[in-house]
């Protein structure tokens, strides 16, 4: 069985964005090299990525073209590869073709084909964006959550997940520093629902 890992860039206070739409681009982050290279080994790693259509969007309009100008450093020509050729799903109500490798699930019974999926998947599959990831912790299909902390904090703006007051208990599996005070923390989602004897 796959595991669904939540991977994103947060602020201290466990923002997303700061601006609406500003998409993981606000002038908050550091994104040195060597951390777009440790973005770049993971994502390479994953078995399957699965992407809400406001980030599959971003994504779709930046990487494919990014792979192949030469203008750009080598660490984000290599993620512009990894992306574009790497599996893909997209979560889309109102999508109904994809290029670059990705398939569209959507409609009423949407989680239940991610569930599907996970279950038919070895390894990791990635996660992006707030609202996908919030409806699959409801669900109790979130496994994990590799966040990548900036020194900043924001105050306002989109926060982690969408409208979700309940605790979620957490274990550290790994932690490491970049550059420029960034840190790493991937967590295990305990899910207590599993825990429960039927």
């Amino acid at each position: 069985m796959g595991r669904f890992v939540y991977w994103m860039n947060v602020s201290v206070d466990l923002r997303i964005e700061q601006v609406p739409g500003d998409n993981g681009a606000g002038e908050w982050l550091r994104i040195s090299e060597e951390l777009h290279r440790e973005f770049n080994a993971r994502a390479r790693a994953l078995a399957l990525m699965v992407q809400g259509r406001v980030v599959y969007e971003t994504m779709e309009e930046y990487w494919p073209r990014a792979r192949g100008d030469a203008s750009l450093p080598d660490v984000l020509r290599e993620y512009g590869e990894i992306w574009t050729a790497a599996p893909k799903v997209l979560v889309s109500r109102t999508r109904r073709s994809a290029d670059h490798n990705t398939r569209i699930i959507g409609g009423d019974d949407a989680i239940e084909q991610l569930a599907a999926l996970r279950a038919q998947t070895d390894g990791t599959i990635g996660v992006g964006g707030a609202a996908l990831a919030t409806q699959l912790l409801r669900a109790g299909l979130l496994d994990e959550l590799l966040l990548f902390t900036h020194p900043a904090i924001l105050g306002f703006g989109r926060p982690l997940f969408d409208e979700y007051d309940v605790p979620i208990e957490l274990d550290l599996l790994e932690q490491r520093s970049f550059e420029q005070g960034v840190t790493m923390h991937h967590y295990a989602i305990r899910n207590e629902l599993e825990a429960v004897p039927c």
